[in-house]
């Protein structure tokens, strides 16, 4: 046996949104099943950014992923997010393959955010509204365009320049710049940023609208108003990392949310063990913290097409 090198070019080259979409899907209703293994992320933090180390195992493949969040990568050329995946055999434990996991990441965010719109958002959604207009905010138009039939997407970013780089890039879509009030008028929001303080206030939020917090993914994170948290159906990945570092942590330290206010894990809504939302005018937020069985089920998609596929590089680890 030998251990497949995939680069960033060449995970880019096997990976497509609609893929990771329903993989990572089936992903979340194995782990409400059981079928699905992880443990809560461990956090290494060092000077300007952290470490993390997610392990986890869906039923074909399992794996660990080493990733990064350095802020101030920008200012040396880097991305803010960068990762490695170590892809195993469950059966025997050998390494199947090292690939970069800093394309796998990016994907299977917004993949997950798109699964917890198509159950959570109403279907009848036709804006799209993002905070935040960096990396994320390509793949979160990338993954709601495949499940939704976009008529305008509103982005709020404090760099104008970040904005009209998504204008050039999709000319097909009505791209709007937009007010931090304007944007969270959307029927769909997404919250991209790595805020410390409320962005998104209470009574910006119409009826309907369905919320994908995706910024707050360490302690201390916090995007939107705790009011909204409070009139809303909160769904999370995972009840104890969302508890811990997702976007309920802050309003929870606070006092103003408790864990037992969670109303389901996304996962449960996946599978249909608990409903999504009972009424059009339910505000619903998803807390996306980001988790080991998005990277695994993802990272043995990447696995499964490199195998029918040549010129990757293979190396005799073992």
């Amino acid at each position: 046996m030998s251990t497949l090198i995939l680069t960033r070019q060449d995970v880019s080259r096997l990976v497509e949104m609609r893929d990771v979409i329903s993989v990572v899907e089936q992903g979340f209703r194995d782990h409400a099943s059981g079928n699905a293994l992880m443990k809560p992320k461990t956090y290494l933090n060092v000077d300007n950014g952290d470490f993390r180390a997610m392990p986890g195992a869906v039923p074909g493949g399992a794996g660990v992923k080493w990733v990064n969040v350095h802020p101030r990568n920008h200012e040396r050329g880097l991305p803010t997010v960068m990762g490695v995946f170590v892809y195993s055999d469950p059966a025997t434990g050998y390494p199947l393959a090292i690939m970069d996991a800093t394309e796998i990441t990016a994907y299977r965010t917004a993949a997950t955010s798109a699964v917890a719109s198509k159950h959570m958002a109403r279907a009848d959604s036709r804006v799209l509204g993002l905070v935040g207009a960096g990396c994320q905010a390509r793949m979160h138009i990338e993954s709601h365009r495949q499940l939704f039939d976009l008529k305008l997407i509103k982005v709020n970013d404090a760099c104008p320049e970040a904005i009209e780089a998504l204008m050039h890039e999709y000319p097909d879509l009505t791209i709007l710049a937009a007010s931090p009030r304007e944007v969270a008028g959307s029927d769909i929001l997404c919250t991209l940023t790595p805020s410390r303080k409320p962005i998104i206030r209470d009574s910006w939020v119409n009826p309907g609208t369905h919320i994908n917090a995706v910024g707050a993914d360490a302690p201390g994170k916090q995007e939107l108003d705790p009011a909204i948290l409070s009139r809303s159906r909160v769904v999370v990945d995972d009840v104890t990392q969302a508890c811990h570092s997702g976007e309920i942590n802050v309003s929870i330290r606070d006092g103003l949310f408790k864990c037992e206010n969670i109303w389901a894990t996304l996962g449960e809504i996946v599978s249909s063990s608990k409903p999504a939302r009972e009424h059009q005018d339910m505000i619903t937020v998803f807390d996306s913290t980001g988790l080991a069985i998005e990277d695994v089920a993802t990272a043995h998609l990447v696995y499964e097409k490199a195998q029918i596929r040549d010129g990757f590089l293979r190396v005799d680890l073992v």
